[in-house]
């Protein structure tokens, strides 16, 4: 068996007749997937004869240009070599694993629509990638690679995990990481990472999990565009990350926790933060390690749980059409500035949203609050006539959310009424055996109460200017009775 295959071996050699002598050592490697090491510095842009291996012989190996030994599992295993030419297995059936260590690529390999088993390209140079419809069957990793570039993934799949931890991309007029459409079933790490240029994967599916934990973003406009995407588990900005543009996630769904805790969220001047409108999340934490630079979009999103801090909110908040469950972090009262940083000005919905999360935790006191100040923000959105009407309300009987106002200033006003009657007494409109014994104090509470109840009304009349007065205390206790008897009946009926 032995001599059998040392006689496929000579006829493949003497086939190969043009492989140097590092080639050859890579070429008979294969068979038996032996590593091939050559230097244990990286060996950028070297010219060592004995470190350069031609693209295309790796290419053929990748593509089955050998047979595997007998009992063996072959594959392509270099270290410190320098790759000539374009490594291109595009539309190819890969049938082992590469695996290329503290290698410079001159080219752009080309993995387009190819099918592979295991790729594993680590702490090596290269001027980007493509693997644009590249199916995986196994582990991709291009960890610790140092890429000027673009890595272009759209529409591969990976089904053994994805990794790009300590990877630098360098890519500022276009798009450093182009995988829209990508789907991995185990897990994407990109942590220690430092990606310059836009980041994109609308529409990615990440079955299990994003991590970004101390990774920087940067790019002019937007430097992650995750439209649309699928995140299982965890989508983790956190724990030293950094983006610096704009960060998007409209429309995503994130089945579990997306955390930018202890992470940073910056924009350019003018522009959004953090763009998370119509998505769908179970948990955002949103406790980054300085305030947010730039405007945050949360509407019309529906979020269960919210844990944030008041210090990080950022200047321009946006929450129109957010429904969420729970709100944690900060105390309930400090709700009230959190819905009030709309740049748009009012919105009814975070409002009410709010107030009905403040009844069903049982804080009804703050609910009317809340409600008492969606209505002063609508004040500044009227006209002026309407505006001066609020104002009245607002300091009347708060809106009829503070009925106890109504109650003060008919207390005061009855107070003032005693007074100024005490010192200036009405004269009688009756006989003197008919008429009661006038009393200023239920005078005016006659006066103010909206049927006469004391019968102090109908018998004395005031003259002069304190006629304007009694005028004006009817009135006023009109409005201020009718005011209290509404508010108490809203807090009666809410609880």
């Amino acid at each position: 068996m032995a001599d059998a295959w040392d006689s496929v071996v000579s006829w493949i050699n003497r086939d190969r007749s043009d492989l140097t002598d590092t080639e050859r050592r890579l070429w008979d490697a294969y068979p038996t997937g032996t590593p091939v090491d050559l230097g244990d510095d990286r060996p950028d842009g070297t010219d060592d004869p004995a470190r350069l291996v031609r693209a295309e012989v790796i290419s053929s190996l990748l593509l089955g240009a050998r047979e595997a030994a007998p009992g063996k599992v072959p594959a392509v295993r270099l270290s410190g070599a320098r790759v000539i030419g374009a490594l291109n297995v595009s539309g190819g059936e890969v049938g082992c694993e590469l695996r290329l260590r503290r290698c410079t690529l001159d080219e752009t390999p080309d993995f387009s629509n190819a099918r592979a088993r295991q790729i594993r390209i680590g702490d090596c140079a290269m001027p980007g990638f493509d693997g644009g419809g590249l199916r995986v069957d196994g582990f991709f990793s291009l960890s610790g690679s140092r890429i000027e570039g673009e890595v272009r993934l759209i529409r591969a799949y990976i089904s053994g995990g994805f990794r790009m931890n300590g990877v630098r991309i360098h890519n500022p007029d276009g798009y450093a990481l182009f995988a829209g459409g990508l789907t991995v079933d185990v897990g994407t790490f990109v942590r220690d990472s430092e990606i310059i240029g836009g980041t994109r994967l609308t529409g990615a599916r990440m079955t299990g999990g994003l991590f970004l934990e101390r990774t920087t973003l940067r790019a002019a406009d937007v430097a992650f565009d995750g439209d649309n995407m699928l995140a299982e588990d965890r989508m983790e900005c956190s724990e030293g990350f950094t983006c610096e543009g704009t960060f998007r996630l409209r429309g995503a769904r994130i089945n579990g926790t997306l955390s930018f805790h202890n992470g940073a969220l910056r924009a350019p001047a003018g522009r959004r933060a953090l763009h998370l409108s119509h998505a769908r999340v179970e948990e955002l934490i949103l406790t980054p390690r300085e305030r947010i630079d730039g405007e945050v979009t949360l509407g019309y999103s529906t979020i269960d749980v919210i844990l944030d801090r008041a210090d990080v909110w950022p200047a321009e908040l946006r929450l129109n059409g957010l429904t969420y469950q729970t709100l944690r972090g900060e105390p309930e009262a400090r709700r009230l500035d959190w819905v009030a940083l709309d740049p748009d000005g009012f919105r009814p919905q975070p409002y009410e949203q709010l107030a009905g999360w403040l009844r069903r935790i049982g804080r009804e006191d703050l609910a009317r609050k809340c409600q008492l100040a969606k209505q002063r923000a609508r004040r500044h959105h009227l006209n002026p006539i309407s505006r001066v009407w609020g104002v009245m309300l607002d300091w009347t009987v708060g809106y009829g959310y503070r009925p106890w106002i109504s109650g003060l200033w008919l207390v005061l006003l009855l107070a003032l009424g005693t007074v100024v009657f005490s010192l200036h007494h009405p004269h009688s409109i009756r006989q003197p055996g008919e008429r009661p014994h006038f009393h200023a104090f239920v005078y005016t509470l006659d006066l103010m109460l909206p049927l006469e109840t004391f019968g102090q009304r109908s018998a004395w009349d005031p003259s002069g200017w304190t006629d304007w007065l009694a005028w004006g205390l009817t009135a006023t206790g009109w409005f201020l009775a009718t005011a209290l008897i509404a508010g108490i009946a809203r807090v009666l009926r809410r609880t």
